[in-house]
């Protein structure tokens, strides 16, 4: 009998550990719901600056989408001169998919310090929410310059880009977090300036990056 329940339970922990592995999101639907997450975050954006957009097909996790919106506008609010005018900081011209895309990765890069990274990569130290949120940002911002100077296409651009740095970067921390879910609890603080804490870092963090980026692209031409 003493052996049956041994076994009973150890059906019922197997049982539980499978349960919660099969919740895990996979590195392709992380991937996948940052692309999407990126699509509504620049739709938000390409309205408010009066470059009426249609609408996603396939939306995002609405909790998930709303909270990154949420961040995203407080830390523009914080570093507004960051976030607009992108392509006009980082001396690029929107008209070439690879400039955008060099450009892009570059700052993505810079805004979490990939190479420092790679060597604490197991632990992830160098990976934050606030630095994410700061990548989509940057992401709108650089959309809203594309499709004002006329080059709407780049949108799709920016969005596969935003995916692939995830893809390479991104997707074992944010599965160590539970997925994108995650950042909802970033906001579970009520009072202000504890939410805003780790975003004022953020922001200090990545006032840095413009300059940097330019250096770069100087550099590779």
């Amino acid at each position: 009998m003493e052996g049956m329940e041994v076994l009973r339970r150890s059906s019922v922990f197997a049982a539980e550990v499978m349960e919660v592995f099969d919740r895990s999101p996979t590195d392709k639907e992380l991937v996948s719901q940052a692309k999407a997450l990126c699509r509504e975050y620049i739709h938000s954006r390409l309205n408010r600056a009066g470059l009426g957009w249609s609408k996603p097909e396939h939306a995002a996790h609405g909790e998930v989408s709303s909270v990154l919106l949420w961040l995203g506008d407080e830390l523009e609010y914080l570093r507004p001169n960051i976030y607009r005018n992108v392509a006009r900081q980082l001396s690029i011209t929107v008209a070439s998919e690879n400039i955008v895309s060099d450009a892009f990765l570059a700052v993505a890069a810079e805004i979490f310090s990939t190479e420092i990274a790679k060597k604490a990569a197991v632990k992830g130290k160098c990976i934050t929410w606030g630095k994410v949120v700061s990548l989509y940002a940057v992401a709108g911002g650089l959309a809203v310059d594309c499709v004002r100077h006329g080059h709407p296409a780049m949108v799709d651009t920016i969005v596969d880009c935003l995916g692939e740095f995830v893809r390479k970067s991104l997707v074992e921390w944010l599965r160590r977090r539970g997925g994108w879910a995650d950042v909802t609890k970033c906001v579970v603080n009520t009072d202000p300036r504890l939410r805003s804490h780790w975003l004022i870092s953020a922001a200090c963090t990545c006032g840095h990056f413009v300059k940097t980026v330019v250096f770069y692209l100087l550099r590779e031409r």
